[in-house]
């Protein structure tokens, strides 16, 4: 009994040590915070009251703190979760805010299931499939249109939109109404945030000693809020015309059933659902390996859905809408210093205490720092690196960045995503499609084979000896056999023709018919087709169809025994 109890503790939670308690708390109250107007935001952009966007910042984080794969990632209400809440619930937002929150309560608590059951069913390989170059890019457009944003607070321009193309053009339809004060302080706040990330160590070490330069650097953000609270107290900023978050509402959220509909309304809702827990499944992947990446730790793709999962299963539970990991917020919260879920936890006590007690005293703060630091912590999430290193090593994946990248720009997160995975399928059926086959020869006194083009290799005259370097299957059978027949011109006097199979994991259906074809063509042209290491399951397959009773050679155990057999010959 002991033992269950002990595994159902999280394993951060029973390591955890003492000398991160101060950062994580930190992080927490950061966050919290910084989040606070953006949870009330984003659940407007839901349809639903400001209030649901604090409820949704509540129970899910302490439920991904406790079954989440990633130490950092900040799970809450996101633009993406936000907005494909509204789209799909267009049709009752006449039917009362009532009946409009318990049916967005409804589509979290379908997305949390679809999250769970995918990792129940370790569906977590399907971000394998997923590149790095597409995730990269998805998470590095989706940082350029967060940075741009935030515009909206720090001018006062209504920006909006879902792409780069539709801030700019509000951008530029409501210039006139910048706002000169909020600018000038959202600015500063940039500029002072920004040398703070980025050249904190060298100019807080330049006047204090290494660790309380360290603290420095990791408390300016918060003491940047306080300062900020004051001066817009003492000098009315409000009156002058600068948004101001304003006062909150009260209340924690209660125990509440979704609403069950009718089986119709439920199978229409469906096909959202499914969409919205890929996205939030990709996008929070993408962030939480992305960081578990740099931080040197591993990521696990099946706990992450179940983490997932469990959160808007909960949520939905407890007047929540769909919810996803953060890129600002998380970006915010590694910034910030936090080192396990425990940020997490202290930034849901900040969220509880807003609701409860402290919502004036945030009143004063003006939206224009809250971007101000959402677009400095943001900038580290442009992933130029991957963009070069890919360019330099592998154009496929770099077209798969950019794809994603320019896509997400464009046309949006959604479409984008759907953009950077079509490329990346595409490079990946294009790579499987041209496997790669080589003429070999021996090494001179062993028994290895190597490319001819590459190494100093032994050849023999009337031997053709290929080796496969790739699964037989519909989209390369073609490849190959165009590739041999080309080899058998180009060594016109080789009699014995030998596949090494060692790389070949399956043939499937079409792949087996090429093959009884090219030993047909083999034969009219007096030649024998002979295979060499040829693994047991492949075998299995193959054993008793025509490739193998049919085929004019040998199956070999090795290379060497072919060569042996056949040299002579």
């Amino acid at each position: 009994m002991p033992s269950m109890i002990a595994r159902l503790i999280p394993t951060w939670l029973r390591q955890y040590q003492l000398a991160t308690l101060a950062t994580d708390i930190i992080a927490g109250l950061v966050v919290g915070v910084l989040v606070i107007p953006q949870s009330l935001g984003y659940a407007v952009l839901a349809g639903l009251p400001p209030v649901y966007g604090l409820y949704a910042a509540i129970v899910p984080v302490v439920v991904y703190a406790w079954f989440g794969s990633s130490n950092v990632q900040a799970v809450g209400p996101v633009a993406i979760t936000a907005i494909m809440t509204a789209s799909s619930l267009q049709a009752y937002a006449d039917k009362g805010a009532e009946q409009y929150a318990l049916m967005a309560s409804l589509l979290a608590f379908m997305v949390g299931a679809l999250l769970w059951i995918a990792g129940q069913l370790k569906l977590g390989w399907i971000m394998q499939f997923i590149s790095r170059g597409v995730s990269a890019g998805f998470v590095s457009g989706a940082a350029v249109l967060i940075f741009v944003s935030q515009l909206k607070y720090i001018t006062a321009i209504p920006v909006a939109g879902s792409s780069l193309i539709d801030y700019l053009t509000t951008m530029q339809m409501y210039a006139r109404q910048l706002h000169p004060l909020t600018l000038l302080i959202g600015v500063i706040a940039f500029i002072l945030l920004t040398t703070n990330r980025y050249a904190g160590v060298w100019v807080w070490r330049s006047w204090l000693s290494g660790t309380y330069a360290k603290w420095a650097e990791r408390l300016f953000p918060l003491i940047l809020l306080g300062i900020a609270i004051l001066l817009s107290m003492g000098l009315h900023w409000s009156v002058k015309g600068v948004d101001t978050i304003g006062s909150i509402p009260q209340g924690l959220p209660s125990f509440t059933l979704p609403y069950v509909p009718e089986f119709s309304e439920a199978l229409n809702l469906l096909p959202t659902a499914g969409l919205m827990a890929l996205i939030i499944f990709v996008s929070s992947s993408s962030v939480a390996s992305t960081y578990a990446r740099l931080r040197s730790e591993t990521f696990d793709a099946d706990r992450e859905l179940t983490g997932l999962g469990l959160a808007n299963l909960a949520g939905g539970l407890f007047q929540s809408f769909a919810v996803a990991g953060g890129f600002s917020r998380t970006a915010i919260n590694a910034d910030s210093g936090a080192k396990t879920p425990l940020a997490s936890l202290v930034t849901v006590m900040v969220m509880i205490a807003a609701l409860i007690a402290f919502g004036n005293a945030l009143a004063p703060l003006p939206y224009a720092i809250l971007g101000a630091t959402i677009m400095a912590s943001i900038i580290g999430l442009i992933d130029v690196t991957t963009l070069r290193e890919a360019w330099q090593r592998d154009r496929l994946d770099a077209a798969s960045f950019l794809a994603a990248f320019i896509g997400v720009l464009i046309f949006g997160l959604n479409t984008g995503l759907v953009i950077g995975l079509m490329v990346s399928f595409a490079s990946l059926i294009l790579q499987s499609s041209q496997p790669h086959v080589a003429i070999v020869g021996q090494l001179a006194g062993s028994g290895h084979f190597r490319n001819i083009n590459r190494h100093n290799v032994v050849t023999f005259s009337h031997l053709l000896i290929l080796r496969i370097d790739e699964s037989l299957f519909f989209g390369n059978s073609e490849s190959v056999h165009r590739r041999v027949l080309q080899a058998t011109k180009e060594y016109p006097k080789a009699q014995e023709v030998i596949l090494i199979m060692a790389a070949v994991n399956h043939i499937d259906l079409t792949a087996q018919e090429m093959l009884i074809t090219l030993n047909k063509e083999l034969v009219s042209q007096n030649k024998r087709l002979h295979f060499s290491f040829v693994k047991g399951p492949v075998m299995d397959i193959i054993e008793h169809t025509p490739l193998i009773t049919e085929l004019s050679g040998q199956v070999y155990l090795s290379t060497m025994d072919a060569v042996n057999d056949l040299k002579d010959d």
